[in-house]
Parts: structure tokens; C-alpha cells; sequence
């Protein structure tokens, strides 16, 4: 079975790293836009903070990555609501082959697609004064904590692509995700929040994400009084990922085996 899963996943990644290929206009939106956000934020917004530009700046690059892999949800979601209301999935749902391979395929299409994609995103940081401050051990683990959190996003997505009513109702709800960061200390950090909000922001896993990479990279300290995830943002965010993936990947595969019941 494993081996199935490796051949069919393998030709699952190929089709959808050939309709990247042929679509280059939507890698290149959605690896523009957050360049767009992030010279935005850092250059408008930085200067109405209490923290001075350089300082958001180093602040806001590590929380804009976070962001960028939780598109994951919205790019997961499109990709699946498109194949399955379109009958793709009706169709490779008649082949002999891994009934996990087909959501596995778009989701590890989409993790290559975003490394290389991470790459701008932090030239252009590096170019607005961020700097990586952790050592090398520190800044892997942050990027490999990125890719892991895109992979489990990316599930949550295909998951929500395949329980959509259509492809609109998909795209209105993918358009919502993009609260999913606000919501979350990765643009602001959460002490000056309300109560009931920084509760909900730093329970947010961008929040942990966002806090661990920052830790990781060396750019801020984990800050004092924040809820677990935020206050043990390593151990936060794999827990998060964990959660994520444990829930999601098997009701995925058995949302794509059942077909649109």
C-alpha cells in the first residue's frame, strides 16, 4: 500500500505541478501579494507603531512568512474545490490507484511550490533590514517549522475545497481566511489587544507559529504572560501542526473517496 501511495502520489505531484506550469499567472499572484503586504505593512504601518521601522520591520518579516504559509488554507481549498466541482476527481476516482495520492499530490505540489516561492519573500525582507540573527541551526528549523505549518494548512484547505457546495462558495470562503492573520500577533504583537481578543489571537496557531520562527530566527523574545501555544512556541506550533494534520489529512482522503455525498 505504501508503495502505491509513493507511485500514485508521485503522478498526483506531476499533474499538479504541470498546472502551475501552465498557469503561471496565479504562482505569480499569490507570491506577489505578499511582497505587496509586506513593504505595506512595514513602511505605512511601521511608522504609526510605538516600535521604531527597523524594529517592526525585523518584527514583521517572520510573521509575514507565517501568514504566507497560512495561505496554504485558501490555496488548498481552490485547488480542490476546482478539481472536485469540475469532475476531475470523479474521474481519477475510476482509476486503480491510492484513493490518498490525489489530495497528497496537491498538497506536496504546493509545499515545493512554496519554498521556492519563500525565497522573494525574504531577499525582500532582507532588503527592508531584517537580518537572521539565530545562527544557521536556528534559522533551519524555522523554515523547515514554515513548510510544516504550509503542508498542515494546506490540508486544512483541501478538506474544505472538497466539502464546498461549489467552486463560489469555495472562493467566498477562502476570501474569509485572509482574517485568519489578523487575528493573530503575526503583523502586531498581541499586549495591547483587549482581553477576549489576545486570548483569541494567541490561541490562533499563526500566533505560535508566528512567535516560534521570531524565536528561531533570533528576531523577538517570547513575550511574558502569553497562553501556552505563544509562551512554548516550538512545542506550540508542533502541536498545532499535529492536531492539524491528524484531523485533517484522513478526513480529507475519505472526503475524496466518498465523492460528493
Amino acid at each position: 500500500m505504501s508503495t502505491a501511495i509513493l507511485y500514485d502520489g508521485t503522478a498526483m505531484l506531476g499533474r499538479h505541478l504541470q498546472r502551475v506550469r501552465h498557469a503561471p499567472a496565479i504562482l505569480i499572484m499569490t507570491q506577489t501579494m505578499p511582497i505587496v503586504f509586506l513593504l505595506f505593512f512595514g513602511y505605512v504601518f511601521g511608522s504609526a507603531l510605538a516600535m521604531p521601522g527597523t524594529e517592526y520591520r525585523a518584527f514583521l518579516v517572520p510573521g509575514m512568512l507565517v501568514a504566507t504559509a497560512a495561505n496554504g488554507i485558501m490555496t488548498g481549498m481552490f485547488g480542490a474545490a476546482q478539481d472536485s466541482h469540475r469532475g476531475v476527481m470523479d474521474r481519477f476516482r475510476t482509476l486503480p490507484m491510492s484513493r490518498a495520492a490525489v489530495p497528497l499530490g496537491q498538497a506536496v505540489a504546493d509545499l515545493l511550490t512554496t519554498a521556492v516561492g519563500l525565497v522573494p519573500l525574504v531577499l525582500v525582507g532582507l532588503a527592508m533590514g531584517w537580518r537572521i540573527e539565530g545562527g544557521l541551526a536556528g534559522a533551519l528549523g524555522a523554515f523547515g517549522l514554515l513548510l510544516l505549518f504550509r503542508f498542515a494548512a494546506t490540508w486544512v484547505g483541501i478538506l474544505l475545497g472538497l466539502a464546498s457546495q461549489s467552486e463560489e462558495a469555495a472562493g467566498q470562503l477562502g476570501g474569509a481566511t485572509f482574517m485568519l492573520p489578523l487575528l493573530s500577533n503575526a503583523y502586531i504583537p498581541t499586549d495591547g489587544m483587549p482581553g477576549w481578543v489576545r486570548t483569541l489571537a494567541e490561541w490562533n496557531p499563526i500566533s505560535a507559529v508566528a512567535t516560534a520562527v521570531r524565536e528561531l530566527f533570533g528576531n523577538a523574545p517570547v513575550p511574558h504572560g502569553a497562553a501556552w501555544p505563544v509562551a512554548h512556541p516550538v512545542a506550540g506550533s508542533l502541536a498545532w501542526c499535529a492536531v492539524l494534520l491528524a484531523v485533517c489529512a484522513p478526513l480529507a482522503v475519505r472526503r475524496y473517496a466518498r465523492g460528493e455525498r
